[in-house]
């Protein structure tokens, strides 16, 4: 069977997923960035626009995996429709709240809240539905690499496209351009989604039945979660501290040749391993992985002038789309598949607890470190999650419960 990229845009089904994904992940591009600048073109103060794209963004984190639970238990076509809905009305009282200056801070923060709180989880979703449409093993691991670089691709886009709509009209557009996107995106994505089946293991065949519940699907897969944590933190850490270097070199608009350098790296790495067969088991495959990047972090401690730094960012972004497609895959394969959405919730999530928590350690420790040391340390939480890694034990080869592969380590 061909396993081309070519196959995977071929797969039954995939024409109309894929843009129906796209089209709604496209929104989380554009809000984040015209939320912000519309709040503080309404309030006057980027301090509390700060505050409400925060509120935003933790509520969203903090209750995805709950949202992607609804989907496992109930299907994407009951579970959808309503969370689009109401996220978009949300945004849509945004859009209103944020039109003119003078809206109160305080409404302005609840209704972030409650539009974070109603996000569907569409990246889950999606690759939730490439497990099925993709059955073959290596169709699925390319798919799950084109739509890992797909993904960073509209987190480029969209802030891009949020501020030309704030230069050329309002910043409150991206709102409502967010709101619109999510709204069709999200509907016609349930419409064509395929209710994940949940098979019954045959009565009498001896086998337990796997453990069910966030804990026991938390401890399965603790090596993808760490490492999704691992690279959030080390990423993180690096941006911050790219920004730091660029303004000590008296250019500081020039970090975002380096975050550029990093996307793009980030986009071949992830369709190379894509087309690569590498037949190592994932959990070597995410070790070594994981290893590359934290290597790539250290490098940035040497490195003198402004494209000297960004040519470290190439070489690490060239890690990041494979470790994350490769954390989503072993997660998948670790799931049940009434757990999968679930479980593609919870590498998100531990990616940018990861991140958020080193964002805010980067800026203490720059209070009281040189900035060499500090890109040094960058490197570390992928270490950490490197030398936390265990080995993965009790697994099964039945289809019906949570897969480990041949030779875990």
């Amino acid at each position: 069977m061909s396993t081309s990229y070519l196959a995977v845009l071929r797969t039954p089904g995939a024409a109309r997923l894929i843009p129906a994904a796209l089209l709604g992940r496209l929104s989380y591009g554009t809000v984040p960035l015209s939320l912000l600048l519309a709040t503080a073109d309404t309030t006057g103060s980027y301090a509390r626009a700060g505050w409400v794209t925060a509120a935003f963004s933790a509520v969203s984190v903090l209750l995805f995996p709950a949202r992607a639970g609804l989907v496992d238990r109930h299907g994407p076509r009951r579970t959808l429709p309503p969370m689009a809905v109401g996220y978009a009305a949300a945004l849509l009282a945004l859009t209103a709240a944020t039109w003119h200056p003078g809206t109160p801070y305080g409404p302005l923060l609840l209704l972030a809240t409650a539009a974070g709180a109603l996000a569907p989880p569409l990246g889950p979703v999606t690759r939730a539905q490439w497990s099925i449409l993709a059955t073959d093993p290596e169709l699925r691991r390319r798919a799950y690499s084109l739509d890992t670089v797909a993904e960073e691709l509209l987190y480029v886009t969209g802030p891009l496209l949020a501020g030309l709509l704030a230069a050329t009209g309002r910043p409150a557009l991206g709102i409502l351009l967010s709101a619109a996107l999510v709204l069709t995106g999200t509907l016609a994505l349930a419409a064509v989604a395929t209710p994940v089946p949940v098979p019954t293991a045959a009565v009498g065949d001896g086998a337990a039945p796997p453990r069910s519940g966030t804990r026991h699907l938390l401890d399965r897969a603790r090596q993808p979660l760490s490492a999704a944590a691992g690279a959030g933190a080390g990423l993180a850490a690096f941006s911050l501290l790219a920004a730091v270097f660029a303004a000590r070199h008296g250019r500081p608009a020039d970090v975002a040749w380096v975050e550029a350098a990093l996307a793009a790296g980030s986009a071949t790495g992830g369709l190379v391993l894509g087309a690569t067969d590498w037949r190592a088991p994932a959990p070597t495959r995410l070790a070594v992985l994981t290893a590359a990047l934290a290597a790539a972090l250290a490098l940035a401690a040497l490195a003198p002038t402004l494209p000297a730094l960004a040519a470290v960012a190439a070489l690490t972004g060239l890690t990041v789309a494979p470790t994350l497609t490769t954390a989503y895959l072993l997660t998948d394969e670790l799931a049940t598949p009434a757990e999968r959405t679930r479980a593609g919730a919870w590498v998100n999530t531990s990616f940018n607890a990861g991140s958020s928590t080193a964002t805010a350690l980067t800026g203490a420790l720059l209070a009281h470190l040189p900035l060499p040391v500090c890109l040094l340390l960058a490197a570390t939480p992928p270490l950490a999650a490197l030398a936390g890694r265990r080995r993965q034990v009790g697994c099964s080869t039945d289809e019906f419960r949570p897969r480990c592969p041949s030779n875990p380590v």
